[in-house]
């Protein structure tokens, strides 16, 4: 019951974000401007302070981040596989399809679950693996996409790409946090209380956001591809690392934080991504919707393995 206590609040506040954008309690216009203010502001903020004030020493756990990154890796090639064996007449739908089971949504919902479930100290620890799982899945996203497209200015767009993911403000606050904690350098009163309270709106703001974002009415003619990318994104990829940490003997709770991070349902942006750089964005937003929304599910069973 406990599990259930921690994560049915959070996609209670999601559900709240689909009704309210159903309804029209909220504009349409007011969530654009919304995501921008939580993508470069909020959700920075509260990564930045939590490893900023964090040991890093103590926190940072090279075993577990690799084990953590070589199971985003091991899912990719999983999925690169399927799609390989399958005949399709968009190859646009291929590359989406994998980048939806190797993307997965930390800041706005990994970070969440992390928070809620494990405090401040499971926080700090999902902060610091977020940043590189964030370098490594954008990257491998990035790859597949201009791999499946047929446009010769996509695939010839590399550098631009990379110059996005190095810009990302979630991974530059993760960097910038490890960087001060590091150092040891302090942060002035006044700019960490003004962290603190910009930091107080990112999870929540960023859970409705997420609830606006949702749209099942494209699912009916793709269900079995965006069930199979729910499998391999929500069941394979926690199952492959959690087999790694126990092989590796790594104590639950220095694994949770990983975990969580791993279980986490396909990322909003990877709607912006396939839009980019030639993907199937109707396939992309099914599958956003619909991993999401089993998340729920997989969590509490997750969790439930775990502890």
């Amino acid at each position: 019951m406990e599990i259930l206590y921690t994560i049915a609040p959070i996609f209670v506040i999601i559900l709240l974000g689909w009704l309210a954008k159903r309804w029209g309690f909220i504009p349409v216009e007011f969530f654009a401007p919304a995501n921008r203010l939580v993508f470069y502001l909020a959700i920075p903020a509260i990564i930045f302070r939590s490893i900023s004030r964090a040991k890093l020493r103590q926190e940072f756990d090279l075993m577990t981040l690799s084990i953590t990154l070589l199971a985003v890796l091991t899912v990719f090639l999983l999925a690169w596989g399927v799609a390989a064996m399958v005949q399709v007449k968009h190859r646009a739908l291929l590359g989406t399809f994998v980048q939806t089971t190797s993307h997965g949504n930390l800041g706005y919902i990994g970070l969440a679950v992390a928070f809620y479930a494990l405090g401040e100290e499971g926080l700090v620890k999902a902060s610091i693996f977020a940043g590189f799982i964030m370098i490594l899945q954008n990257i491998l996203a990035v790859f597949i996409l201009q791999f499946y497209s047929s446009r010769p200015n996509v695939k010839g767009n590399t550098p631009t790409m990379l110059l996005k993911i190095i810009g990302n403000p979630v991974i530059v606050a993760s960097m910038a946090g490890m960087l001060v904690s590091a150092t040891g350098t302090p942060i002035p009163r006044i700019l960490d209380q003004s962290l603190q309270i910009l930091a107080g709106m990112s999870l929540p703001l960023a859970l409705l956001i997420i609830g606006a974002s949702l749209s099942f009415h494209l699912v009916r003619d793709r269900i079995f591809p965006v069930l199979g990318s729910a499998v391999l994104k929500l069941i394979a990829m926690p199952a492959v690392g959690y087999a790694g940490f126990l092989m590796a003997g790594t104590p639950v709770q220095q694994c949770l934080p990983a975990l969580i991070l791993l279980a986490a349902p396909t990322a909003t942006i990877c709607y912006v991504m396939a839009k980019e750089i030639d993907g199937d964005i109707d396939f992309a937003a099914a599958a956003i919707s619909v991993n999401t929304l089993l998340s729920a599910l997989s969590y509490m069973l997750w969790l439930h393995i775990a502890r």
